[in-house]
C-alpha cells in the first residue's frame, strides 16, 4: 500500500514540475508502473548443472601442484554459461595409483579461466596456437583451495582397475618440440572427486575454462578424458601446460591437436549451482530511464528556447 501511494505522489510531483508535457507524462507513467510491478517480485534462483559425461578411456592427463623436482602441471577444459551463475560444487574423475588409499588425496584446488585473449598478454611464440586457449592467468576471485579453507572435498572409488589408452604426464614442451605422441597407456584406480565451495563462485554469462588440481601423498592424479568435442555448441578441447622455470606457462598447448595428434579431447567433469536471479535492484534501471528522459526533455526545451 505504501509503495503505491509513494509512486503516485512521485509521479504527480514530477509531472507538475515538468509542466505535464504529454509525451513525458506517458513515459513516466509507464516507467513508474513498471517499477511498481517489478519491485515486489521475489527473486527465485533456477538450478544450474553442466556435465561433459563419464570417462571414455582415451587419455589421462596430469593435474598436480609443484613439488620437489616437479613442475606444476595444469589441465583445463571449457564450459559456457548463458546466464550469470553461482557455482557451488564441482565433480571430476581421474586416476590415482593402484592400491593408493583415497586418503592419499591431500588437497584439491580449483581455478577458473577466461578464454584467451582476456587476462592475457600477446602470444609468446612458445606454442603452436593460443586461439581458444585458457587465459594466461586465472580469475583470482574464483579460485577455491582446500588448503586455504575455501572448499571441502570428498573422493569415492568408482573402479579398482581402469585403463587409459594414452597419457600426458611429463612430455609437455615448447614449440617446435610439442609433439610427443603421448606417453602410452596407464592403469590405476578410477576415482570421483567432489569439491564443495564454501563461498559460491559467481561468474557472468561467458565462456570459461575449469582447472582442477589434485595433490597426492604419492604418485600423480591423471584427469580422465570424456567424449567429444563437440559435446555442446561452442565446445573447445582440453589444454595443458607446465608452470615454473623453463615451463610452457603462461601459454597452453592443445593435448590432442599439438601433443598427441589423436584428439581433440574433453575432460570428465560436472558443475552445479544456481542461476543468479533477477536483481532486486532492477527498479534502479527504471529510475535511470526516467533520468535519461528528463535529460533529453531539458535539452530539447533549452534548444527551443
Amino acid at each position: 500500500m505504501w509503495r503505491t501511494a509513494f509512486h503516485k505522489s512521485t509521479r504527480s510531483t514530477l509531472a507538475t514540475a515538468l509542466g505535464a508535457a504529454p509525451i513525458f507524462t506517458f513515459i513516466l507513467r509507464a516507467a513508474l508502473t513498471s517499477a511498481v510491478m517489478v519491485a515486489p517480485l521475489p527473486a527465485v534462483a533456477d538450478p544450474f548443472s553442466f556435465s561433459t559425461g563419464s570417462p571414455d578411456g582415451r587419455i589421462g592427463t596430469l593435474s598436480r601442484p609443484a613439488g620437489i623436482g616437479q613442475l606444476e602441471t595444469e589441465t583445463a577444459d571449457d564450459f559456457i554459461l548463458s546466464n550469470p551463475t553461482s557455482i557451488t560444487q564441482a565433480t571430476f574423475t581421474g586416476l590415482i595409483p593402484s592400491g593408493a588409499p583415497l586418503s592419499s588425496i591431500s588437497n584439491v584446488e580449483i581455478e577458473f579461466y577466461h578464454v584467451f585473449p582476456v587476462d592475457s598478454g600477446p602470444p609468446s611464440g612458445n606454442v603452436v596456437s593460443r586461439t581458444n586457449s585458457p587465459a594466461d592467468v586465472e580469475i583470482a576471485a574464483a579460485t577455491r583451495d582446500g588448503a586455504a579453507g575455501s572448499l571441502t572435498f570428498s573422493a569415492s572409488l568408482l573402479s579398482t582397475t581402469f585403463t587409459v589408452a594414452n597419457t600426458v604426464v611429463n612430455g609437455i614442451f615448447k614449440e617446435p618440440n610439442q609433439f610427443t605422441g603421448g606417453e602410452g597407456p596407464a592403469t590405476g584406480q578410477e576415482v570421483s572427486i567432489t569439491a564443495t565451495f564454501l563461498t559460491a563462485v559467481t561468474l557472468l554469462a561467458d565462456h570459461y575454462f575449469f582447472r582442477p588440481e589434485v595433490s597426492l601423498s604419492s604418485g600423480n592424479f591423471l584427469w580422465l578424458s570424456a567424449a567429444g568435442p563437440p559435446d555442446f555448441t561452442g565446445d573447445l578441447q582440453t589444454w595443458i601446460r607446465t608452470d615454473g622455470t623453463g615451463a610452457v606457462a603462461p601459454d597452453w598447448s592443445r593435448i590432442g591437436t599439438d601433443i598427441t595428434h589423436q584428439g581433440p579431447f574433453n575432460a570428465s567433469f560436472s558443475l552445479t549451482g544456481d542461476v543468479v536471479p533477477l536483481p532486486a535492484a532492477l527498479p534502479l534501471f527504471v529510475s535511470g530511464l526516467i533520468g535519461l528522459v528528463l535529460l533529453g526533455w531539458r535539452r530539447k526545451k533549452a534548444a527551443a528556447g
